[in-house]
């Protein structure tokens, strides 16, 4: 039934029958009646095999049934290692014929054009955009990975497109688990109601040694387009810098704290120890000073280099005390530290928040409660492209400024034969962005 239709007949119904009505007129998860939710993986990579692991560890029936990547090479492993991770849940199946495995830039239609609900989003950031948009406009339910974009650009299609699920009343999960990791939630929750006074300040960090080496050499693809996507951390349309692929967790909890996003930032950064040119052209380091409307700073930093200082948490300095949070391990310390001595830790046990994040999207499926973490997710990606955006250019830049833009990072045409937005040298170097020259805006 057309939206205007459900709504003529609910004005027409009881409160009773209403609420009834709702839900059978809510999407269906079900086909044919039962209660599998079918589930389609788009990439193939480590995130997705673990990702579509997850979600078939939730409650209830669920059955992967297609699965796509780019490249055929790497869906196999993945497969296998999703159908051994099936066998500790009774109630999922994998049932993923020949005719159902996908290869190529289209991939992604493909697995979404399934007989399946859902769909996990897991390729490389730069593509989420355009994938997520395709699974809206064919009614499937998302989880998506994060960042959600690589530039202004795709940012503002994800946000476009998350209105257009919630009218469409679909289930939007995106991978940023500390906002479902217990002892965060706990103490954020504290920290909202007031146990540290109003917030001055967030130091939030990613420092460490980096991530995998490049996966091919030149001499094991045929064109530059197939090279960049196989080494596809190091090239901004795929990854968006680490400042967007793996520091967005840090300050995406700076602004759930603040309960909003940075009006403005400024920032530092270079290339300065992993200079060799096969590590493409993200920087190795970024500093960034962000500023809230209230006039509140967020102090960050993220670094990809060896024999350093590494920290991957965050803190903060209230009028009344301080916090400090640490993802992924109860036992690193995760305390608001108030001014009259008094320690407030967490009470609730530990759970996985990468399978939490997924039990809750699966439940709210299930039990049709609006769910949509997408708008969110856009705006700490566009928190994390702002940074590198000052970084970059070395500029003092406004968030409506920078997410307004029409510099884009992304391909024309989409193809293994097909230019990527940055070509090397004849020496097989890529242009590096250069502070004061480079422009974003």
């Amino acid at each position: 039934m057309a939206s205007s239709n459900r709504r003529e007949f609910l004005k027409q119904s009881s409160v009773a029958a209403a609420v009834g009505t709702l839900a059978s007129l809510a999407p269906s998860v079900y086909a044919a009646g039962d209660d599998v939710i079918k589930i389609g993986l788009v990439g193939c990579g480590g995130r997705g095999t673990g990702a579509a692991s997850q979600a078939l560890s939730t409650e209830g029936r669920v059955k992967l049934v297609a699965v796509g990547d780019a490249f055929r090479d790497v869906i196999s492993a993945s497969l296998r290692g999703i159908q051994n991770a099936a066998k500790k849940n009774p109630n999922a199946e994998t049932d993923v014929p020949e005719d159902h495995i996908f290869d190529g830039f289209d991939a992604y239609k493909k697995v979404i054009d399934s007989d399946i609900d859902l769909v996990v989003l897991a390729t490389p950031p730069g593509f989420r955009p355009i994938h997520f948009a395709y699974a809206v406009e064919k009614g499937k339910h998302v989880f998506m990975e994060k960042p959600v974009a690589t530039d202004a650009t795709g940012v503002r299609m994800v946000l476009e497109n998350a209105k257009k699920a919630k009218d469409k009343n679909l289930k939007v999960g995106v991978g940023l688990q500390r906002r479902h990791e217990a002892s965060y939630i706990e103490l954020i929750d504290q920290i909202h109601n007031g146990a540290l006074g109003e917030m001055l300040a967030m130091r939030v960090y990613w420092n460490g040694g980096g991530v995998w080496e490049p996966k091919k050499s030149r001499e094991q693809v045929k064109t530059e387009m197939e090279y960049q996507m196989w080494n596809w951390y190091y090239y901004n349309w795929l990854c968006g810098d680490h400042i967007c692929e793996q520091h967005i967790h840090n300050l995406d909890v700076g602004n759930w704290i603040k309960k909003g996003f940075p009006v403005s930032a400024n920032g530092m950064g270079g290339r300065q120890v992993r200079t060799d040119k096969r590590y493409g052209e993200i920087f190795d380091h970024h500093a960034v000073e962000y500023t809230y409307a209230d006039g509140s700073k967020m102090y960050s930093q993220c670094r990809h280099i060896k024999n350093c200082w590494n920290a991957v948490d965050e803190h903060g300095h209230g009028t009344k005390g301080e916090f400090h949070l640490a993802g992924g391990n109860p036992t690193r310390g995760c305390v608001l530290d108030l001014f009259d001595g008094t320690k407030i830790t967490p009470k609730g046990a530990y759970k996985d928040p990468y399978q939490v994040e997924h039990d809750d999207l699966f439940a709210a499926i299930r039990n049709n409660k609006a769910y949509s973490e997408a708008e969110y997710g856009a705006m700490s990606t566009m928190t994390s492209i702002l940074g590198r955006m000052c970084t970059y250019s070395g500029k003092v830049i406004k968030m409506d400024e920078a997410l307004a833009s029409n510099v884009g990072v992304m391909p024309k045409v989409f193809a293994f034969d097909a230019d990527p937005p940055t070509l090397p040298n004849a020496e097989g170097e890529y242009p590096i962005p250069t502070p004061g020259v480079t422009k974003v805006l």
